[in-house]
């Protein structure tokens, strides 16, 4: 069994450090306040695509990460967290249409404590899950992130639906 190896950048929404273990990403964690920032290149080439993608996320130019992950977590955790990745783009959805969607109708509040325990925020896009009426709901990166992600990938959406219109 490999160790976990992290790796902590400066990236346009504050310094992350992404972990991976046995070939597989496994943790991003917002880091506030944190002396350390690694700028090199990571031992783990896995790390080094993590972070060019979440970086071409992070100026709109990639919508889907293509990355290998694999969350801690229970098996509900495991079904809110592939179900969020089912959210699109650009969009959100409650946490009671995620409860709907993983079998729990009545589980919105597990639902929102599945999402504050995913140890991939971004890559398994919890940012996406608002609460009823579309109030926002917590974040692990803080409720001021959570709508500049949300905003980021609406205008991002926006602007290719309009490049896409311009050519008919």
């Amino acid at each position: 069994m490999e160790e976990r190896i992290v790796t902590i950048r400066q990236t346009a929404v504050g310094r992350i450090g992404i972990s991976a273990k046995d070939g597989a990403l496994v943790g991003l964690s917002f880091l506030q306040g944190e002396a350390l920032c690694e700028d090199g290149a990571s031992v783990e080439p896995l790390l080094d695509e993590a972070f060019s993608q979440l970086t071409a996320w992070l100026e709109g130019r990639l919508t889907t990460f293509s990355l290998p992950l694999a969350p801690t977590g229970t098996p509900f955790m495991h079904r809110v967290w592939t179900a969020l990745l089912d959210i699109p783009y650009g969009s959100t959805s409650s946490y009671r249409d995620i409860a709907v969607a993983v079998g729990s109708p009545g589980g919105a509040r597990a639902v929102g404590m599945a999402c504050g325990r995913n140890p991939l925020p971004i890559f398994i896009p919890c940012h996406r899950v608002t609460g009823s009426g579309g109030r926002p709901g917590g974040y692990l990166g803080g409720i001021d992130l959570k709508y500049s992600l949300v905003e980021l990938e609406r205008s991002t959406a926006r602007a290719m639906t309009s490049i896409l219109y311009s050519y008919d």
